[in-house]
């Protein structure tokens, strides 16, 4: 179990999911579902979370801390470096000199900010296409050509439009039949998200690259066609408040599953309903690396490796 520096915290997790998850002689049920009550009405007030079912009116506020907790222990906001530099990729493909990524390279540590690719479009020393190619090449993913999607609501999971914004992400295709999910980056893959991804679908997931231009364009077109079902909550809110947030709209909503995962700023919480659509709710999370930068001029969107060049 993951822990996030208290003392005697992985004890008391564990032993608060052990006092609302287990009754004497059965395992994940919770102490309450067998009221009378509830036999004599037949209605279900139990919510599925990580496996084991929770009484909405007692066990389950409890629960939600011990999954919240873990899954904001577990962001990661910032990946180990493993990739080939991008400006190495350029210049072994011959768009850039050595010149030319010296100078952009010299610039870039002048100005005490941005990105080596940036610095490379700012010059014009290299085109969005061959920033978009050493991209794919960079983490092993295939480039999507510009006219050859469309986003089709209809046959896509839904996605919280906050995340897809924030990610620079656009879903392109969904195959049924291997439950394949193709998203498009315009600038980096979000490995940490795709996991959430995957969790809350139950999709595999299938990275590419795009223009960033045809992502925001599709993007667009895509939030516009799809019911918004999501609840965004900017103002950092602790555990416990959170946790109640979401058991009253698990109540308002009759959820019959919780699903929980960190994704990039947000702590992401999926309410299943019993009927109808799910609802997404994004609590935000506290982030150092959140510190917006100033941008370089006459530049539309972020590309390039972090890492290289300072």
């Amino acid at each position: 179990m993951a822990s996030t520096g208290l003392p005697f915290e992985g004890f008391g997790l564990t032993w608060r999911s052990l006092r609302h998850r287990l009754a004497p002689g059965r395992e994940s049920s919770c102490l309450h579902a067998s009221h009378l009550w509830q036999r004599l009405t037949g209605t279900p007030s139990t919510v599925l979370l990580s496996g084991s079912k929770y009484c909405l009116d007692a066990c389950l506020e409890p629960a939600l801390e011990d999954a919240l907790l873990q899954a904001r222990s577990s962001v990661n906001h910032r990946s180990v470096p493993h990739r080939v530099p991008l400006g190495l990729l350029l210049l072994s493909r011959q768009h850039v000199t050595v010149e030319q990524l010296t100078s952009a390279l010299d610039s870039q540590r002048a100005a005490g900010y941005g990105r080596i690719g940036e610095w490379l479009l700012t010059f014009g020393y290299v085109s969005k296409e061959q920033i978009i190619a050493a991209l794919a090449r960079q983490w092993s993913c295939p480039v999507l050509r510009d006219n050859s999607w469309t986003p089709r609501p209809e046959r896509i999971p839904p996605l919280p439009p906050t995340l897809l914004e924030r990610s620079l992400m656009v879903p392109v295709g969904y195959a049924p039949a291997s439950a394949a999910l193709h998203l498009a980056f315009g600038d980096s893959i979000d490995h940490n998200l795709l996991y959430a991804i995957e969790r809350m679908t139950g999709c595999h997931t299938e990275p590419c690259f795009a223009l960033p231009e045809s992502i925001q364009f599709r993007l667009r077109i895509l939030i516009e066609q799809q019911t918004k079902n999501e609840v965004v909550f900017e103002c950092e809110t602790q555990v416990p408040e959170s946790a109640r947030i979401v058991r009253s709209y698990c109540a308002r909503v009759s959820a019959c599953e919780v699903r929980i995962a960190a994704a990039g700023l947000y702590t992401w919480v999926r309410l299943f309903r019993r009927r109808g659509p799910c609802l997404d709710l994004l609590f935000r999370c506290s982030s150092s690396s959140d510190t917006p930068q100033p941008p370089i001029p006459k530049v539309p969107s972020a590309f390039a490796d972090e890492n290289f060049g300072g």
